[in-house]
């Protein structure tokens, strides 16, 4: 009997990491913690079935060539405690939007109220649209350095 991986895995993989996209898209933050656990446990599965599978890998009790590698089951830890990390910041910050506002869903922003009007305006962003050089544009030039001298030290 093969432990490796087979078509069916790869295509959980494929729905487990579709449906995690399609619930991160929503504006509920409840439906985006799902879908970011959905996704990393995706992604983790991908990254243990893409590797090379043998026996442990124990230095002397393993021949080199059977062992499997040890860097994704690694790679997969580390992903599993910084997936969790990132769940419990999401699940604070949808239970304190929940506490203040009675509902977990994100709402639009003035800016983003502002782009939709002018989109069905057809109206184009009188912000900067580049193309006049940094010269002629204060925000984007430095101001001058002097060299030779600390920040800290005046002159002479």
């Amino acid at each position: 009997m093969s432990t490796g991986a087979n078509l069916v895995s790869f295509v959980a993989i494929g729905v487990l990491v579709g449906c995690g996209v399609s619930l991160l898209l929503e504006r509920s933050l409840s439906r985006v913690l799902l879908g970011i656990i959905l996704i990393g446990n995706g992604i983790n599965l991908l990254i243990i079935f893409g590797s090379r599978s043998g026996r442990a890998p124990i230095v002397g009790v393993t021949e080199a060539p059977s062992m499997s590698d040890a860097l994704p089951q690694a790679m997969v830890l580390t992903a599993i405690v910084i997936t969790f990390g990132i769940t419990a910041f999401l699940l604070a910050l949808s239970y304190r939007s929940w506490y203040l506002t009675g509902d977990d869903e994100v709402p639009d922003d003035i800016e983003d109220q502002q782009i939709v009007r002018r989109a069905a305006r057809k109206e184009v962003s009188t912000a900067d649209l580049g193309g006049e050089g940094a010269g002629s544009d204060e925000e984007q030039v430095d101001p001058p350095v002097q060299r030779g001298a600390f920040p800290d030290e005046g002159p002479g």
